[in-house]
């Protein structure tokens, strides 16, 4: 196609005069006749049909077909040409504006996961993660810092997708100003159902307006095209060029996912061999769980007495209206038989029924795996004012993940940080992160499985899992300290409570509960 224009590494031309920054090619006039247009959409049409047939099949990959312009550039035209020229069972839409009444009562990356489509899929996505970013800028409401920060983040999202799996096809509608305003009132005056029209930016309603929206643009896909997921910036002054063009852009990048090598999805990742390991001295290793004091204890009387205490304490902090737009968040992982549920049980008597919710966390089914790792995570976030209790959690990948050889090396240290992040928007938007590692020793451990198998109402609890990790003990105390060392941080610290006696650990999670949220409100 002549003249094409695909743009992978972003280059802006900036003009003296006038509000705008005008990327060159988008500058120039972009058409397509009606014969031109003919000639190219039928093999077009098999192109896109065939990638998407083997990007089905394969479920390596999802790609995220981002659809952004001014408003009467044609983005509900394109989304509509997509779904005619693909199969629309392998396609789904994604669309996200202001009036979303759940965006005001979870993170704002909470619906973005919530709606991620499996690996096999493509999702054409109108409102993404920049509209907001843009139109906070556009109208004020933040500086130029908070803008870069912001756009500094999304990258940072990018690239844990991409190494999930996800595959980008960022594009920018571009029409002149003017040209974009005439066409959006002539949409409006049009009765019925005429053309398409997708209207997402109220602020920009004048020519300047306009202006204003395409030079914060521009400059939002000058901060984020990167290699990984480039922005593409389209001509959309002629329809048929466009959607040509909209068109050429999503088969090569179903193309280009599917010339990366696939890995095996009941295993690791394979790579290459690792390097032979230079000869050294081991340095002296303590586990961060040494330091805990297995000896702690509470009497009937002092438990029965703290129990209540703690639970009325976090009963009225979770009833208090100024919890009502926060969250809690507990996280507990630990040892086999350390007490986890125990510990929950005691956490759930001290809350509104109505409120709260507990997930056990447990192998991931073939839904979880065709999606990125911290997918199941996000979808179980609680609204503003609630509790979400796990019962094992988004540690597993740096803890049994990593000890059993569940995911590649690459995987779980590229977790860590990718934790921090998640946290980090959770306690940003307000929730209250609370982390608990119950700590039990070997000798403890083997009573309390011992125990399990005499019981017959609690031989459900053990498994020959349970038996074969006491094996690996070593390995996991390893990763345990790695976890704590990497991921305790100001905003979500965790804390380690000694497990061996039932009585004490369960107050203590009590009361790091209640002084979390005491010191939050």
């Amino acid at each position: 196609m002549s003249g094409s224009s695909k743009v992978g590494r972003v280059q802006s031309q900036r003009f003296i005069k006038g509000l705008t920054d005008v990327f060159d090619s988008t500058a120039l006039e972009h058409t397509l006749d009606k014969e031109q247009y003919k000639e190219l959409v039928g093999p077009l049409r098999d192109d896109l049909l065939r990638l998407q047939t083997e990007v089905a099949e394969r479920k390596s990959h999802m790609v995220l077909v981002l659809i952004n312009g001014a408003d009467g550039a044609g983005k509900g035209e394109v989304l509509n040409r997509l779904y005619e020229w693909m199969d629309d069972h392998f396609l789904e839409t994604l669309s996200y504006d202001t009036r979303d009444e759940d965006r005001s009562r979870h993170p704002p990356a909470w619906r973005y996961w919530r709606d991620m489509p499996p690996k096999g899929r493509i999702g054409l996505v109108l409102g993404s993660w920049y509209h907001e970013t843009i139109r906070a800028r556009l109208t004020g409401a933040t500086g130029r810092a908070e803008f870069e920060q912001a756009l500094t983040r999304v990258k940072s999202y990018e690239t844990m997708l991409h190494a999930e799996g996800v595959r980008f096809v960022k594009l920018w509608l571009h029409i002149d100003e003017k040209e974009g305003r005439r066409r959006l009132k002539q949409a409006r005056d049009e009765s019925g159902f005429g053309r398409p029209l997708v209207e997402e930016w109220p602020d920009a309603d004048t020519t300047k307006e306009r202006k204003a929206l395409t030079a914060t643009a521009f400059e939002a896909i000058e901060m984020t095209s990167t290699g990984n997921a480039p922005w593409i910036v389209v001509p959309a002054a002629d329809g048929r060029y466009r959607d040509v063009a909209v068109a050429r852009a999503l088969a090569h990048a179903l193309a280009r996912a599917l010339e990366e090598p696939v890995s095996d999805p009941a295993g690791p990742p394979t790579s290459a061999a690792p390097p032979t390991p230079a000869e050294t001295v081991a340095l002296p290793y303590r586990s961060i769980l040494s330091t805990i004091d297995l000896s702690r204890t509470l009497d009937g009387d002092a438990y029965h007495e703290g129990l209540a205490l703690e639970q009325r304490r976090i009963f009225e902090l979770t009833s208090s209206d100024d919890f009502k737009d926060r969250g809690l968040i507990c996280a507990f992982e630990g040892n086999d038989a350390a007490g986890k549920g125990g510990c929950i049980r005691r956490v759930r008597a001290a809350l509104d029924p109505r409120d709260f919710r507990v997930h056990g966390i447990a192998a991931p089914t073939d839904d979880e795996r065709a999606r990125p790792y911290l997918w199941r995570f996000w979808r179980h976030i609680p609204r503003k004012g609630r509790t979400e209790i796990f019962d094992r959690s988004w540690y597993g990948r740096v803890l049994v993940e990593r000890a059993e050889g569940l995911c590649s090396e690459d995987d779980w240290l590229r977790a860590y940080e990718e934790i921090n992040e998640f946290e980090r928007q959770l306690v940003e938007d307000g929730y209250i992160v609370v982390k608990f590692w119950l700590a039990i020793s070997p000798e403890e451990q083997l009573r309390r499985f011992q125990a399990r198998e005499e019981t017959s109402f609690k031989r459900f609890k053990i498994t020959p899992d349970d038996w074969r990790n006491r094996g690996k003990w070593d390995l996991y105390e390893r990763a345990v300290t790695d976890m704590v060392d990497r991921t305790s941080t100001r905003r979500a610290p965790w804390t380690l409570i000694s497990a061996e006696d039932k009585k004490f650990a369960r107050v203590e999670v009590l009361r790091t509960v209640a002084d979390r949220l005491e010191e939050a409100l």
